[in-house]
C-alpha cells in the first residue's frame, strides 16, 4: 500500500458566514409572504443536522429589515440558542437596514448610541474586525476618516493568525446595473488603508447573491441573503428579487489560505450518501491519512512583532 498524506490539514478555524436576514417583527414577512425568521430558523436547523461545529457565526448586515427593536430580539431568540447549541462565537455586523441604537441595545447590551459599531474580536489567534460601513437612513455605504483611521491603527500590529474583515457593503462591482445606487463608495480609501495588511479575507453581503472578487489584493467574498435573493438570469439592465435561492457560505481558515464555501439551503433529492464512518474507512483503505489542524507550519512569512494575546 502506497502511505499518503492529503495536501491539507483540518484547517485551523471553521466561519459560518450568512448575511441579509431581513427579519421584521410581530410576524411580519416580506413583501407580504418571505417569513424571514422561518428561513433563518430552517438554516440553523440544516447546520446543526450536518454536525458541522464553527468556531464563530458571522452575520454581515441587515439583521432586521426595519431595525425594530423586536425583530432583533427575534433574530437572537433564533441565532444564540443555535450558537450556544454549536458552541460557537456570535458576530454581528451592522448593514443598511439596520438601526445603530436598537442594534447596539438589543444586539451588544450596551447603551444607544449612533456612532460607528466597529470591533475587534478574536478566535484564538484569529482577529475578526467589523467594520460598520452603514449611512444612517441611506442604502449605501462609506467608511469615515475617523474609522479609517482606527482601522489602520488596528491592522498596524498582524494579529497571530491573521485577520477577517467583516463587513456589509461589499468592496466589489455590481453584477447589477441599479446596484450602483447603494455600493460602497469611496473604495479607493479604503484600499489604501488595506493594502500590504494582514487581511486575508473580507466577508461581506448586501448583494443578495453570491460572489467573489479581490480587492486591494485581498479576497472577497459575498453570501448570499437568508430571505430572498436576486435573479442574475433577470434581462441585462434589470432587477428581480425571488423567493429562493437562498445560500450561505462555509469559511475554513487553513495555515496559507481561506476557503469560501456557498451552501444552497433546501432538500433536494440525494443520489448515494456515504456516511463519516465509511469515509475514513476507505481514506484508510487507500493509506491517506489528513494531518489535524495545527500540524503543518504556515507558510506565510511570521509577524515581526510581539503576538496580540488572545481575548477571550
Amino acid at each position: 500500500m502506497n502511505l499518503r498524506t492529503a495536501e491539507y490539514p483540518r484547517p485551523d478555524y471553521f466561519l459560518l458566514h450568512l448575511s441579509d436576514t431581513h427579519v421584521l417583527a410581530n410576524g411580519g414577512r416580506l413583501y407580504d409572504r418571505v417569513d424571514s425568521a422561518r428561513h433563518l430558523a430552517e438554516l440553523f436547523a440544516e447546520v446543526e443536522a450536518s454536525s458541522g461545529r464553527p468556531d464563530a457565526i458571522i452575520i454581515t448586515g441587515d439583521l432586521a429589515d426595519k431595525g425594530e427593536a423586536d425583530a432583533y430580539a427575534l433574530v437572537r431568540s433564533i441565532v444564540e440558542p443555535a450558537a450556544a447549541r454549536l458552541g460557537a462565537r456570535v458576530i454581528w455586523v451592522m448593514g443598511n437596514h439596520d438601526s445603530r441604537p436598537a442594534f447596539r441595545a438589543e444586539l451588544l447590551g450596551q447603551p444607544s448610541s449612533t456612532a460607528p459599531i466597529d470591533r475587534v474580536d478574536y478566535i484564538g489567534g484569529l482577529r475578526i474586525i467589523t467594520l460598520d460601513t452603514s449611512v444612517p437612513h441611506h442604502h449605501y455605504g462609506t467608511v469615515t476618516d475617523a474609522q479609517l483611521a482606527w482601522l489602520t491603527g488596528e491592522l498596524s500590529v498582524p494579529a497571530p493568525d491573521g485577520t477577517i474583515l467583516a463587513m456589509h457593503h461589499p468592496p466589489v462591482p455590481s453584477v447589477l446595473d441599479l446596484a450602483v445606487s447603494v455600493e460602497l463608495r469611496g473604495q479607493d480609501r479604503l484600499a489604501r488603508v488595506l493594502r500590504g495588511t494582514d487581511v486575508r479575507s473580507i466577508l461581506a453581503g448586501h448583494l443578495h447573491y453570491s460572489s467573489t472578487a479581490m480587492f486591494a489584493g485581498i479576497p472577497v467574498s459575498v453570501a448570499s441573503a437568508t430571505c430572498y435573493t436576486q435573479d442574475l438570469n433577470v434581462p441585462v439592465g434589470g432587477t428581480r428579487g425571488r423567493d429562493g435561492a437562498r445560500a450561505f457560505n462555509l469559511v475554513h481558515v487553513y495555515p496559507d489560505t481561506v476557503l469560501h464555501s456557498v451552501v444552497p439551503l433546501g432538500s433536494y433529492a440525494p443520489l448515494d450518501y456515504i456516511d463519516p464512518e465509511e469515509s475514513a474507512r476507505r481514506l484508510a483503505e487507500s493509506g491517506i491519512t489528513i494531518m489535524d489542524a495545527g500540524t503543518l507550519p504556515a507558510l506565510r512569512e511570521p509577524p515581526m512583532t510581539t503576538p496580540i494575546p488572545v481575548l477571550r
